[in-house]
């Protein structure tokens, strides 16, 4: 996530330095204490947390199990990791419904913070889930925020209460009470009531939304609040405490450039979980929040568990197995490479997912210049291929390949291009498809030692997977260890080794970037 790109460098360079050192002396921890301490600050957190969170560190640091650790530097990078999830909240906190419909949900924080659209986004997730949730429009004070809504309302599938015109016509309260009673009519089990907000705290608002709380007995109270908003996050958080009394916060454009000192601070000052992370403008990029994996990315160990949950809701899980029994018979074809391409464009950005793998923070210009067009172009190519040749790769002899090239616009080169590494990729899901573990040159064996991908598949294919879940099970096959001990030699949690230029450039053409 961008939000915490300068504050992940800072702290990565800070172990970096760290596993320069053997035993590690009181000296060695205190430096790195004050440089963690200075890039919090330097990120906008708070400072009674700052100084919180690095006491227990250096405390930590200097006890025992660091002193008998095999990697002591590694067991520092731990306890960080621990105690970045205490203070982002500890467990995940999810919303809390009502024993009797509708569960009333209210939403409160300032003027473009991000209210409106998160009002969509948890519309068409709740829906995803099989609610039927009801949006109510009461901030009549903003121009076009009705109509906003409606919008929000219409794009995410949603129905909404809407009575009246707004831009400071009628009134929020009376709104929010009627629209609970339309609820209770229509039969929707959940409202979700959009309030006013202003440039900054005052009066006014915290009584009208006050009053909205008190004629609704909302269920749940979220704060939305802007990550960008630095040090303001913790007096804005703590006036809309004194004045609404939230049950739980949303962090807002946590996909933006800014330091994200909100985000570190909100929970911890408040005692309110963060329940959602908003990560982009679209409808669907609303996040759970998870402090273990926040605090992951954070720390540039990557994300595989949220990569899973992504794979699972993008991939039917009858086709996966159609495709992993063509793997294992070889009878992979172009067309189904099309169709898992088409899959993967299901899970959104490419290099949004790439960004979760472990490391590849220090890869941000790598990243950055990957072309997410690419699996377009390569898409291109295969459509312009008859059936017979996405079914017979073999087929594919020069004049064909030069008339595949002029019908895709594309080079020659880049079909022949194309033919290689989907060889090379049906080559690497065949492994994974018979319960082994895939080789990609410059990394070994995913989630293993070099050369040990026979022995652990053979292991694998004798005593099956143990999840009963696709998506975990597939992880599994490959090698990702989602429970790996901290007293690994590589960098970050487990071992897990960051990806060098070549993995990335290797993983690149595999994806569609010749």
């Amino acid at each position: 996530m961008a939000t915490f790109g300068t504050l992940s460098d800072r702290l990565t360079e800070t172990f970096r330095n760290l596993r320069k050192k053997g035993q590690l002396t009181p000296a060695d921890v205190d430096g790195t204490v004050r440089e963690i301490r200075r890039a919090l600050l330097d990120a906008d957190v708070a400072l009674p947390v700052v100084k919180e969170f690095t006491a227990a560190v250096r405390e930590r640091a200097l006890g025992d199990e660091v002193n008998r650790a095999l990697n002591p530097a590694q067991q520092v990078v731990q306890i960080v990791n621990d105690e970045l999830i205490g203070i982002l909240g500890g467990q995940q906190r999810r919303l809390q419904f009502a024993k009797n419909p509708p569960t009333v949900i209210m939403l409160a924080g300032l003027q473009g913070s991000g209210k409106t659209t998160f009002a969509g986004k948890l519309a068409k997730m709740l829906e995803k889930d099989g609610h039927t949730p009801l949006l109510v429009a009461c901030d009549l004070q903003r121009p076009n925020a009705v109509n906003q809504l409606q919008v929000v309302a219409e794009r995410a599938g949603a129905a909404i209460y809407a009575p009246e015109p707004g831009n400071g016509v009628g009134d929020p309260v009376k709104v929010a009470r009627d629209g609970v009673a339309h609820a209770t009519r229509q039969q929707h089990d959940i409202v979700i009531i959009d309030t006013a907000g202003r440039l900054g705290v005052d009066a006014e608002l915290m009584k009208q939304a006050g009053d909205i709380r008190t004629a609704t007995q909302p269920d749940e109270v979220l704060f939305v609040i802007d990550a960008m908003i630095g040090q303001d996050a913790v007096n804005t958080a703590k006036a809309f405490q004194d004045g609404v009394d939230f049950t739980g916060v949303v962090l807002s454009k946590l996909d933006g450039d800014a330091r994200g000192g909100a985000a570190l601070s909100v929970a911890s000052v408040t005692g309110r979980p963060i329940i959602f992370a908003s990560t982009g403008e679209g409808l669907d990029d609303l996040e759970p929040f998870h402090p273990d994996r926040m605090a992951s990315r954070i720390l540039d160990l990557g994300d595989i568990l949220t990569l899973i949950e992504q794979a699972q809701q993008a991939f039917d899980e009858a086709e996966a197995m159609k495709v992993a029994e063509k793997l294992a018979t070889e009878t992979f074809t172009l067309e189904d490479f099309l169709e898992q391409m088409q899959q993967m464009k299901k899970m959104g950005s490419m290099k949004k997912m790439l960004g979760m793998l472990p490391g590849m923070g220090s890869m941000k210009q790598q990243l950055e210049d990957f072309d997410e067009r690419e699996i377009d172009r390569t898409e291109a190519i295969i459509r312009s291929m008859t059936i017979a040749e996405r079914r017979n790769p073999k087929l594919l002899n020069g004049s064909r390949r030069l008339r595949i090239a002029r019908g895709s616009g594309m080079t020659v080169t880049d079909v022949n291009q194309l033919v290689q590494r989907f060889e090379q990729a049906a080559k690497m899901m065949k492994t994974v498809a018979r319960g082994g573990v895939p080789h990609i040159p410059g990394m070994g064996s995913i989630g293993g030692k070099p050369g040990a991908s026979s022995k652990r598949g053979k292991q694998q294919k004798a005593k099956g997977s143990r999840s009963g879940n696709p998506a975990k099970r597939a992880a599994e096959n490959a090698g990702i260890a989602a429970a790996a001990p901290a007293t690994g030699s590589g960098f970050g949690l487990g071992g897990q080794k960051a990806p060098s230029e070549e993995d990335l450039a290797e993983l690149q053409k595999l994806l569609g970037r010749g």
